[in-house]
This record gives C-alpha cells, sequence and structure tokens, in this order.
C-alpha cells in the first residue's frame, strides 16, 4: 500500500494542477460557445484534430523512448541525444509547413479561395505544435527527475495565460470594438479586431501562451548540447517506431469520429442543421468527457517513471494489479458523477442552447475514455517486454473498428454513432490487450472487482438518466447526493475487504 500511496501522491501533483487548470481552460468553452455559434467552431475542431496528430509526428515516441533508456544509460547522453533528435525533426517539419501554408489549408477542408484567413491559421497551428514537440523532452526530464511542481506549475501557467488572452481578445476586444466601454480604445481595437475572423483569436491566444512556456523554460534549450550519436539512434528508432504507430494509431482512432462526420452525416440528418453546425455541436460535448480525460493524463505524467522504475521488482505485478484496481474505482466514480448531473454540467459549459442538443453522446464518450485508460495500464506489458509491436497491432485495430463502426453507424445515428464507434474500438483494444499480456506478462489483475464496478455504475447512470424528480435544481442536488452515496459505499467495501486480507 506503501507504494501506491507513492503514486496517488505523484498523480496529485500532476492530477491537482493538471485538473485546475483544464477546468479554468475549459471554461473557455463557455466564452466559445456563447460567442461563436457551431459552423464557425467547426475550424477550430477541424485544426486542433489536426494539431494532436501533428504533436505525435513530431515527437515520434521519443518521450517513452527517453524513459526507457534513461536508467540504463549515462543520463545526460541520452537526454541531449533525444532531444537533439527530437528539435531537428521539430524544425524541419515546420519549415514545411510554415512555407506552404495555403497547401495545407487546402488539404484540411479549407481552401483560401473561400476562407481566406485559413493560410494564416494553419502558421500559427504549426507553431503552436512545434513549440508542443521542442519541450516534450524537457517536461519528460522533469517528470522523471520527480520534479512534478515545476512540471505543473509551468503547465498551469501556459494554461491561464491562453485563457486570460482568450476572454481578451474574445470578449474584451470585442466590447470595446462595439462601444460598449473604454470607447476610447476603439479607433485602436478596430484596427486589429474584425468579427469576421475573430476565431483566429483562439489559435494566437495559444501561440502566444506556448511562447511564453519556452521562456520558462529557457535552461533547458540554453545548457543543450547537440549529440547525434548513429548507432544509439538507431537503438532508439527501433524502440521508438512502434511507439510512434502507436500513438499515430491511437490518437487517430479518438480523431476519427470529427474527420469523418461531416462526409458520412446524410443531408438533412438533422432537422435545421448543416454538416458543419453537427461537427461544432458534437466537438463541443466532446469536451465534457474532459473529466476523465484529466484522470487518465494525470495518471499517465506519474505511471510512465513509475511502471519502468518497478518493473524489476519481484512484486510488481501485484502492485500493477494494485494500481489498476484503484484506477478503475476512481474512473468509475467521475463517469457516475458527471454522467447523472449531465444537464447541470451542459448548461454551466454549453451556453447556447443548440450545444447541448449532442449531450447524449458524453456518457457513452466518458465510458470509452475509462476503457481506454485501463487499456493504457494493460498495455504496460510490451512495453516492459520491449514488445512494442504488439501496440502498433492493438492501436491498428482500434482504429479499423472506429473507422468501420463511422461509416455503419453515422448515416444510422448521426454523431451518436461516433460515440458508440469511439466504445467499441476502446472496448475491443482493452480486451485484446488483457488477454495477449496474460499470454505475455501476467499480472493477476481483480476482474471481478472490475467488471462489478463497471457494471454498478452503468446501472446507476441508467435508472438516474430516465428518472427526473422536480426540477432542474432538485434533480442536480438529488443526483449530487447519489453521488456521493456510491462513493461512501465503495469506501465502506473497500475498508471491509482490506480487513478481510489483514
Amino acid at each position: 500500500m506503501s507504494i501506491l500511496k507513492k503514486l496517488a501522491s505523484e498523480t496529485a501533483v500532476y492530477g491537482l494542477s493538471s485538473i485546475l487548470g483544464r477546468l479554468i481552460y475549459y471554461l473557455l468553452v463557455t466564452v466559445h460557445t456563447k460567442v461563436f455559434g457551431p459552423e464557425d467552431m467547426a475550424i477550430t475542431i477541424t485544426l486542433f484534430s489536426y494539431v494532436a496528430v501533428l504533436q505525435v509526428i513530431f515527437t515520434y515516441g521519443m518521450e517513452t523512448t527517453y524513459f526507457r533508456y534513461i536508467n540504463s544509460e549515462d543520463k545526460e547522453k541520452v537526454y541531449n541525444q533525444i532531444f537533439t533528435a527530437v528539435l531537428i525533426v521539430t524544425m524541419s517539419l515546420t519549415l514545411c509547413i510554415i512555407c506552404f501554408p495555403a497547401f495545407f489549408a487546402n488539404l484540411v477542408g479549407y481552401p483560401a479561395e473561400r476562407f481566406p484567413d485559413a493560410p494564416r491559421y494553419i502558421t500559427w497551428m504549426a507553431l503552436v505544435v512545434a513549440i508542443d514537440a521542442a519541450v516534450a523532452i524537457p517536461f519528460a526530464r522533469l517528470r522523471q527527475e520527480k520534479q512534478g511542481k515545476r512540471f505543473a506549475i509551468t503547465k498551469f501557467i501556459n494554461i491561464l495565460i491562453n485563457v486570460v488572452l482568450n476572454i481578451l481578445f474574445l470578449i474584451v476586444f470585442k466590447g470595446i470594438y462595439e462601444g460598449q466601454y473604454l470607447a476610447g480604445f476603439q479607433p485602436f481595437i478596430s484596427k486589429i479586431y474584425n468579427p469576421t475572423s475573430a476565431i483566429g483569436f483562439i489559435f494566437l491566444a495559444n501561440l502566444i501562451a506556448n511562447l511564453v512556456m519556452i521562456l520558462m523554460l529557457k535552461e533547458f534549450f540554453i545548457g543543450i548540447k547537440p549529440s547525434f550519436d548513429k548507432a544509439a539512434m538507431q537503438k532508439y528508432w527501433i524502440y521508438a517506431m512502434p511507439i510512434l504507430l502507436v500513438g499515430l494509431a491511437g490518437t487517430l482512432n479518438g480523431l476519427t469520429d470529427r474527420f469523418v462526420l461531416e462526409s458520412f452525416l446524410p443531408t438533412g440528418f438533422y432537422p435545421n442543421r448543416t454538416s458543419k453546425q453537427a461537427l461544432g455541436i458534437y466537438g463541443n460535448c466532446i469536451k465534457l468527457a474532459i473529466f476523465m480525460n484529466l484522470a487518465v493524463q494525470a495518471f499517465k505524467y506519474a505511471a510512465d517513471p513509475f511502471f519502468f522504475s518497478k518493473a524489476q521488482d519481484k512484486n510488481a505485478p501485484q502492485t500493477f494489479a494494485l494500481v489498476m484496481k484503484w484506477f478503475i474505482i476512481v474512473c468509475v466514480l467521475i463517469w457516475v458523477a458527471v454522467s447523472i448531473n449531465i444537464d447541470a454540467f451542459g448548461a454551466f459549459f454549453l451556453k447556447k442552447a443548440i450545444y447541448r442538443e449532442g449531450l447524449v453522446v458524453v456518457p457513452i464518450l466518458l465510458l470509452a475514455n475509462l476503457f481506454l485508460g485501463i487499456y493504457y495500464n494493460l498495455s504496460f506489458w510490451y512495453k516492459l517486454t520491449d514488445k512494442t509491436q504488439y501496440g502498433t497491432y492493438l492501436t491498428a485495430l482500434g482504429l479499423a473498428v472506429t473507422f468501420l463502426a463511422n461509416i455503419i453507424l453515422i448515416p444510422q445515428m448521426g454523431y451518436l454513432g461516433c460515440a458508440w464507434a469511439f466504445l467499441l474500438s476502446t472496448a475491443t483494444m482493452m480486451v485484446a490487450c488483457y488477454f495477449l499480456g496474460e499470454k505475455h506478462y501476467p499480472i493477476p489483475y481483480d476482474i471481478k472487482s472490475a467488471l462489478g464496478y463497471l457494471a454498478a455504475g452503468s446501472v446507476l447512470i441508467l435508472i438516474l438518466n430516465q428518472i427526473k424528480f422536480g426540477g432542474f435544481w432538485v434533480d442536480t442536488f438529488i443526483n449530487c447526493f447519489i453521488s456521493g452515496l456510491f462513493l461512501a459505499g465503495i469506501y465502506v467495501l473497500e475498508i471491509k475487504i482490506l480487513r478481510k486480507v489483514k
């Protein structure tokens, strides 16, 4: 239990800052859905989806490679070699994009002839991705050296600057431009604020926030000693290549719905809604799955160095099983709490009623991300045994399931089909990874406990989402109370189990 407490404390360092920072960041959803309609937001959903793909390509699995070799070789040498390799690839790919922004704008479906601002947005987002990739290895070093507080503070400040700039550009500037206040600044603001291209400030705010992040980590760039050893890099690349494919397939798996929804949604499927509006609605409802994503991401930050450091411990399988059990318990609690209070979360985050039409997808997406978190836990068997090719097979399987399911379900169910397709994909990956892990690196997972908590959560969500007690505030209060009872019940049950074990 002491090992579990250590992992929990490290997860909390990353998690609390991440949760606080991301919650502040997701307040932007309220700003964006108040200022822009779903069709305007479609371009941000599309471009940020491509950003997620490029982030994987730019770092090409080198973060995991860094954790794999940093404890077995000269630390400074490994760090400098991997950091140098990432910077070379990042600068090369970024240069390709910013030299031909109109070409890439056309490639992602926003040709400059129809969307004249799109090339500028492409340039800004390329620079955002470049900075994210450039700081990836310094952030990995902070995690490896247990500098969780600095990691968390840097991430938090980056998010805070982004949020403040969004509010400044989209609320304050808009108010001055429209003459609501500070009339003396109106001539100046009119030169930089254009209502027809205000959506671009979302991308610009991201870029400025990232530039500040570079300054906060400047010593990692000033102190680097460029190094490139062909033999070492070949070894790193052989290990990283499957990780790259895993990351790329995994990212595409999570974004396929946003790439294909417009194409496969039948015309008129949603009365009085265009396909771009449907994408805007679905893309913003997806953001309410942030609560599960936060838990999984916080756990991943702490788990990467933890699992590798414990790999040689004779009690590692039992430790990993215990970690999995409590990970599932925490995630099920999040799933239930958000799902039965989805109307309250929707009313708070999604300011225009049109966005709340898609709330039905949120419980499904939360469960899909829960399964993805379980898969992440299970997947350490192939990382610890250097059989990373299995990660490629599993994520390719998940991607295939997602793509086929979207093609089949979108014409029949609209964006609800996207949610079910993602759930089916993550469930397939999770089950397949479990059985392969049992063959190559057996771990005594408590399957009965996991299935029990998932079943209990499912029943609770299905029942409470069908019952209305008497108005928004009454329903919210009762659902919060029931969430508390569910938490208390789990606590009592687990205390009894621990006493029996003792």
